[in-house]
């Protein structure tokens, strides 16, 4: 399989502190890859490096073979290396229609401008399309800020993928999310996904989403990877027993629920 990211000896300082350290992972195309840690691992961190939200204080990121150490985050997201947030990135006065249109019309070079100046047949086709695969067109017409927190996190990653991108990060996707709305939101995302042939790195803290979704897991403790391993293999790894199963989790069930 070609490899698409590479990072090398990514660490990162604030200071005497030090949130990331040792880093070094290559990712695949077709992938799916769960990021696990406590709170405070190393995780945000390393994906806020990856995609350019945050500088490294050591170390390179290749994507596609190129080094985008140093890029700003629209650049890297121009390259097909897209991410989106734990709080979802909507235009909440406008409909979930317009805010993929206006997706589209950033993507395409052509700016917010008047979303009327945005509408065409072919377009709009596209939107709908879109809006259909993550299985929210019903909405179309429903302001962003009408939505329950589970369909604004679709429309934010609907929004995320309208460049088609090669590789999407996903901070923790279902945090704010129900437990009866969760499952059902992550199978939508990774459905879409699927379908879109989208590599997909994700963090997230609940075991069965990770174990229900992907095949490859990063365990993160005290800023470094502990554990890259196949899904099953990495949940019995005693580090990840000991510094993240054992600390936050165990397999299914969050122990602060």
């Amino acid at each position: 399989m070609t490899t698409i990211l590479e990072v090398n000896g990514l660490e990162k300082r604030f200071g005497g502190v030090v949130a990331a350290q040792n880093i070094g992972v290559n990712v695949s195309a077709g992938e799916t890859i769960g990021i696990i840690g406590a709170n405070g691992a190393g995780k945000t961190t390393f994906v806020n490096m990856v995609t350019g939200h945050l500088a490294p204080s050591a170390g390179t990121i290749k994507f596609l073979g190129a080094n985008i150490v140093g890029l700003p985050p629209r650049h890297i997201t121009e390259l097909g290396l897209c991410r989106s947030f734990q709080v979802p990135q909507v235009f909440l006065s406008e409909s979930v229609f317009d805010n993929v249109l206006m997706a589209y019309g950033i993507a395409e070079e052509s700016g917010f401008g008047m979303l009327r100046s945005l509408r065409n047949k072919e377009r709009d086709a596209r939107v709908r399309r879109h809006l259909a695969s993550y299985q929210i067109a019903e909405h179309e017409e429903t302001a962003a800020s009408a939505l329950s927190q589970g369909i604004r996190k679709l429309l934010d990653i609907a929004m995320a993928t309208v460049r088609k991108p090669q590789l999407l990060m996903l901070d923790e996707p279902t945090s704010g999310i129900s437990v009866e709305e969760k499952f059902d939101l992550m199978d939508v995302i990774m459905a879409a996904l699927r379908e879109k042939q989208t590599t997909v790195m994700f963090i997230e803290h609940d075991m069965e989403i990770v174990q229900r979704h992907v095949a490859r897991v990063l365990a993160f403790s005290q800023g470094e990877i502990i554990c890259d391993a196949p899904t099953a293999k990495a949940m019995v790894d005693p580090k990840v027993v000991e510094f993240v199963l054992g600390q936050e989790y165990h397999v299914g069930i969050r122990s602060d629920a």
